[in-house]
């Protein structure tokens, strides 16, 4: 062994041995795990609002406390490794975004670990909460009413297109629990309004062509994208698909009006994702899930793309712009 070889297989011996003893020189990072059936590629900014409503509760990553993000990119099939890996290492906190495909696989993994789940699926339907005052167990997080939400946004898009005999709802259906809330939420919607409704699924990324397709041959007059949290981080290509087939759309979430999209109603995914950064920082402080009832937007915001509104030839109706939060000319 050369003098030369020698000193650099002493130097990473050393770095090996002295390894364990820099991690133990002080306490582990209680780690908080964030689930989420989306990408990371255009959730960045609900990522960084979850990071302000922990640091809110004076949780800051990296110093106090440690955030590892799961991104399942649309394989929903990923989630429930992804749950059991944070059981496995512990977590003081797993966050559960977007509806049932989370909330199943990190109720399925634990039920002693504290779970802050956000979305629009009904936490006491799928066993996470005794009720939104009393969640009971431990569970805890933000919803909305979905099945309100749908029918506002049909009769939104009555509204916008009068002659639209048939809509078509494009919907991320991934499991049969997911399938019954989801679909059938949006058929009672439909029925309440007196809307015919056509159901297009899309599981993945490359689904959309095939789903766009199918719209455009049943012909709907126009376009519901259902909410869900892969559709939201694909939001740049499903705006492009509207656009390139003219299909007036309407979505759930103002970001896709921002990137070009029709028409959006419901909260705001950021704000969602803060209030659970709240109250993970509020359980990692010792507050127990099921003293936390369940939050539950307060505010939704009408938000219209006339410049995309002149581009599909339509022309928005008063009784819309009067109502609207924000109009982008």
């Amino acid at each position: 062994m050369t003098q030369a070889y020698r000193r650099r297989f002493l130097l990473a011996s050393s770095a090996l041995l002295a390894a364990p003893l820099v991690r133990a020189q002080g306490p582990a990072l209680p780690l908080v795990g964030y689930l989420s059936n989306a990408s990371a590629d255009e959730m960045s900014h609900v990522a960084a609002a979850f990071r302000r409503g922990l640091a809110a509760e004076g949780f800051v990553e990296g110093k106090n406390v440690a955030i590892e993000f799961f991104w399942a990119d649309g394989r929903a099939d990923r989630l429930p490794g992804f749950a059991a890996d944070l059981v496995r290492r512990h977590a003081a906190v797993i966050v559960a975004t977007g509806g049932s495909p989370t909330w199943v696989p990190a109720r399925a993994a634990t039920a002693t670990i504290p779970i802050v789940f956000s979305g629009g699926s009904d936490p006491v339907k799928h066993g996470l909460v005794a009720s939104l005052g009393h969640p009971g167990g431990n569970a805890t997080g933000v919803t909305s009413n979905s099945v309100e939400l749908a029918a506002k946004r049909l009769q939104l898009l009555r509204e916008l297109v009068p002659a639209a005999a048939v809509i078509s709802v494009l919907v991320n259906v991934t499991k049969d629990l997911d399938a019954d809330e989801q679909v059938k939420g949006l058929q009672e919607a439909a029925r309440a309004i007196g809307q015919k409704i056509h159901i297009v699924n899309a599981r993945g990324e490359r689904d959309f062509d095939a789903a766009f397709a199918n719209i455009v041959r049943k012909p709907a007059g126009a376009l519901l994208i259902a909410p869900a949290s892969f559709f939201l981080g694909k939001r740049a290509q499903l705006v492009a698909l509207a656009a390139k087939h003219a299909i007036p759309a309407c979505y759930a979430f103002s970001e896709y009006v921002d990137a070009g999209g029709l028409m959006s109603y419901g909260d705001k995914p950021a704000e969602r994702s803060r209030l659970t950064g709240v109250y993970a920082g509020r359980i990692l402080k010792g507050t127990k899930p099921a003293d936390l009832p369940v939050l539950q937007p307060t505010a939704y915001e009408l938000a219209v793309n006339a410049r995309t509104a002149k581009a599909l030839g339509l022309t928005i109706p008063h009784s819309v712009l009067v109502r609207a939060d924000r109009v982008i000319e």
